[in-house]
């Protein structure tokens, strides 16, 4: 088969990290996948070449129409590749072959403006691929798209870096910290998260200050940065106006996210929203504890109090009391993180990823 997937931008994000293990699986099963993007600097491009991509290439609008008429099948990704996708598909006249996925709950749905196109070219694709159910939900009543279109497929992983990372020997663990100025007596929360308004960084950074006047041995590395605004720039400025010194560190964005991971004791995220979250699948097979907000499907990754501890979103003080509450009890840490492990072995595997994807193109094209 071959195979275009069409995406928004090409930078560090949850949507790329999934497409880029997407086009590793479709590519070892003999397909030939092309990826191209409309924005940003495209910094993944040399992964995509590396995981089998046979052409990586910003693209246009202008072009796409006879771009698409080439392949067997198109798949969109984001809102802004979803709608020209949708477009050239039409102008191409290959609407038969259009397939997109949702990675979110995109909160601009909820305009009525927005809404209402949506409604018409959301339902162009034969077919919708959800990240879950809540998304699934989501789209169908704000992005008005038909139901029937609607296929769940839970993103995957690949556990082996992070299990790997997990087995570090302590003192390359603790050399890792020492890099940030963490000693072992430490207990370091990591959030691995673009800066953007979605996930809330304010809120971690006056819960986190809350939680350090009452256990001053906690700490907080963020992994991370916001490539088309000034959110992490807003953050830094936050933790300077409160004080918190050495003790919050801004990492920026790394390759080394599993051994980061593996360096610290608790995964922290306190999104407003979220499609699904594949960083708390790295973080669960880490063996990390994951502290997070009960929204969107973030319980349907995280299981409460079996995987992790949530908390209603947009309130710093309830997640000042999950830090302390992690930060006081190494046996919890350990107890969630074996469980968060065992769970995304037995129920977010790469491989079920890859066959129910490619059994929804096999039904768009059987269509």
């Amino acid at each position: 088969m071959k195979i275009l997937h069409l995406i928004t931008t090409l930078d560090v994000g949850g949507a790329e990290m999934h497409l880029l293990a997407q086009v590793r699986g479709q590519t070892a099963r003999g397909h030939a996948v092309h990826v191209a993007w409309l924005k940003g600097q495209g910094s993944m491009a040399e992964d995509f070449r590396r995981a089998g991509a046979a052409l990586v290439a910003r693209t246009s609008p202008i072009v796409l129409p006879a771009l698409v008429r080439r392949f067997d099948l198109v798949h969109t990704h984001l809102l802004k590749a979803d709608a020209i996708g949708a477009v050239a598909a039409i102008a191409a006249g290959v609407t038969g072959r259009l397939v997109s996925s949702k990675h979110n709950d995109e909160q601009v749905l909820k305009r009525a403006l927005v809404s209402r196109v949506h409604g018409v070219l959301g339902n162009v694709p034969k077919r919708v691929i959800v990240l879950s159910d809540h998304v699934g939900r989501f789209v169908e009543e704000h992005g008005r798209v038909d139901r029937a279109r609607i296929r769940r497929v839970y993103y995957g992983l690949d556990p082996a870096p992070f299990e790997a990372a997990a087995r570090l020997p302590a003192a390359e663990k603790l050399a890792a910290r020492a890099e940030f100025g963490f000693g072992p007596r430490d207990t370091v929360f990591v959030c691995v998260a673009r800066f953007a308004a979605q996930k809330a960084h304010d809120v971690l950074l006056r819960a986190f200050d809350r939680a350090r006047r009452t256990d001053p041995s906690i700490r907080l590395l963020l992994v991370g940065d916001d490539p088309f605004g000034d959110w992490r720039q807003r953050a830094e400025a936050q933790a300077r106006e409160l004080q918190l010194g050495s003790a919050c560190v801004f990492a920026g964005i790394r390759r080394d996210v599993p051994r980061l991971l593996a360096a610290s004791d608790v995964f922290v995220m306190c999104s407003l929203w979220e499609g699904l979250g594949l960083v708390f699948l790295e973080a669960m097979a880490t063996e990390l504890p994951v502290l997070a907000t009960r929204v969107s499907a973030v319980p349907e990754v995280v299981a409460e109090d079996r995987t992790g501890i949530l908390v209603p979103p947009a309130d710093d003080a309830s997640l000042a009391e999950g830090l302390l509450r992690l930060s006081r009890d190494p046996s919890l840490r350990r107890r969630l993180g074996v469980a968060g492990a065992e769970r995304v072995r037995a129920s977010f595997g790469l491989e079920r990823m890859f066959d129910e994807t490619l059994a929804v193109y096999r039904e768009v094209l059987a269509g």
